[in-house]
């Protein structure tokens, strides 16, 4: 466990990681504190940068989209953070993490199903890459499990 991070911490995170719309005073009851000491916790968690943001995981499928991860291969002396960046930019673009070991980033991509126009979106993030070594594409067909803690 992180310096700084307590076990009611940890605690308010997990269930705020199952549902996100609980309130201040529902985790309160559930943790058996008051609803000014979870307050208090969340605006510390908030302002260390521990929690980035609150979210919602739509269902791709459901909405007529691909989902596509993209594993990304650069050259040593590639500038990521210029890559990273340049990534950013491009709409369809959802997720962007570094990472360690067979791809220097994970990139997870929102399309049409459509073949022919997510091949477009592709070729366009591919073209961003300077020192571009290798490209692994996964359709992403199910998400089974999602958890953040």
């Amino acid at each position: 466990m992180a310096k700084g991070v307590s076990e009611i911490d940890m605690k308010i995170l997990k269930l705020l990681s199952k549902d996100a719309r609980l309130t201040y005073k529902e985790l309160a009851e559930i943790l058996g504190t008051t609803r000014q000491r979870v307050s208090r916790r969340m605006d510390r968690l908030e302002k260390t940068g521990i929690v980035k943001r609150y979210t919602v995981i739509p269902d791709y499928e459901a909405l007529g989209y691909s989902h596509v991860v993209l594993g990304i291969t650069l050259r040593p002396s590639v500038d990521i953070d210029e890559i990273v960046g340049n990534l950013c930019q491009i709409d369809e673009v959802k997720i962007i993490e570094r990472a360690l070991g067979a791809h220097n980033l994970i990139v997870h991509v929102i399309g049409p199903k459509d073949m022919r126009e997510l091949e477009k979106i592709i070729t366009t993030i591919s073209r961003k890459i300077a020192g571009l070594e290798k490209m692994d594409i996964t359709f992403v067909t199910d998400v089974v499990k999602f958890e953040t803690l």
